[in-house]
């Protein structure tokens, strides 16, 4: 990759900006990990944030970083990458969090920023530019990820029914509210360890282009690992009480059972696409296994026009996120 060397004022400036999508993620995505955990009662929203943010950064021992390689050299020809670029993904994602995070939306950030990437790459150098086998994994995974985790939620929760069977109610919430703390620990262990390789991705990215880190290089700078981990866990301490209504109560009513076996089916297909380096969306993953879990129980126990809408917003995020980085892309060319 031919790096330019850049003001250092700049690089520091986008890197800053790219901790802030970093901790906004977390803040926005606080609602996959705990919206469960709350809504079944059994952990207080402070508890659970805190709960979260731990398991969050516990990622770091735990995951390689597969996903922050397919940011950082797996979406965009290297050659085009500059500052720009990054200015005009980051600006993208971060407008889209804030526009879903206002309306409640539990959209997804992991595919903001690649839409980012992809409006601010189509604006300097057009779709040449992309690498389609990057693009169409990810694009792909926006099905996969919540149909796995549906199936993994509603075949958990026939599982369970089957295995407790002969147990009374009241035995069966008693188990589970203690087991929705181990699978709930293992969805923030698995949030964390993918979102936060998407903001080293794109930073990696970032000082490759600027020459500041080497392009050769296996792995991302250490700092860059220790911030984004921290930056996430952060915005999950914060958390985003309007999309956690959502996650955790608009969509269907869940008990402890319900909630273990949703973040269960989640926590393992996060495990699996971090494994093989897929940026996936957290929250397409948990709405998916949430709706598995409900429609075990019935069709009508899931609110079909909520998930409807957001479905929707799943298949607008993409491409509003990569408009916007687009006109991003031509406003950073003019002040940076």
């Amino acid at each position: 990759m031919a790096s330019v060397q850049v003001a250092l004022w700049v690089v520091v400036v986008l890197v800053v900006l790219a901790i802030l999508f970093d901790f906004m993620n977390g803040f926005h995505d606080a609602a996959n990990s705990i919206a469960t955990v709350v809504s079944t009662g059994v952990l207080r929203p402070g508890q659970a944030v805190v709960f979260a943010a731990f398991f969050n950064l516990l990622a770091v021992f735990v995951f390689h970083l597969s996903v922050a390689a397919t940011i950082g050299k797996g979406i965009a020809q290297p050659e085009v990458v500059d500052v720009h670029v990054v200015f005009g993904a980051l600006v993208g994602a971060i407008t889209w969090n804030l526009v879903t995070w206002y309306y409640g939306i539990p959209s997804s950030s992991s595919h903001a920023l690649i839409g980012g990437i992809v409006g601010a790459v189509i604006a300097k150098a057009g779709v040449g530019a992309l690498i389609a086998a990057g693009i169409w994994k990810t694009v792909a995974f926006i099905f996969v990820s919540p149909l796995l985790g549906f199936m993994l939620g509603s075949l958990m929760m026939v599982l369970v029914a089957w295995l407790f069977r002969h147990s009374t109610p009241s035995r069966i919430d008693s188990w589970f509210r203690r087991l929705q703390l181990v699978s709930a620990g293992a969805y923030s262990l698995g949030h964390g360890g993918n979102d936060a390789q998407k903001t080293i991705g794109i930073i990696w990215m970032l000082l490759i282009a600027t020459g500041y880190a080497a392009a050769d290089a296996p792995v991302p700078p250490t700092w860059t690992i220790i911030v984004c981990y921290t930056a996430i866990s952060l915005g999950t301490m914060f958390g985003g009480w309007r999309i956690v209504k959502t996650m955790g109560q608009r969509i269907t009513k869940l008990k402890p059972v319900g909630g273990f076996c949703a973040e269960t089916g989640g926590a393992l297909t996060l495990f699996l696409a971090t494994a093989l380096g897929i940026p996936v969306s957290t929250t397409h993953t948990i709405t998916g296994a949430i709706v598995g879990v409900g429609s075990t129980q019935r069709a009508s126990a899931v609110r079909w026009r909520v998930a409807g809408n957001i479905v929707w917003a799943w298949v607008l995020t993409i491409p509003a996120s990569a408009f916007v980085a687009a006109i991003a892309y031509w406003v950073g060319m003019q002040v940076l």
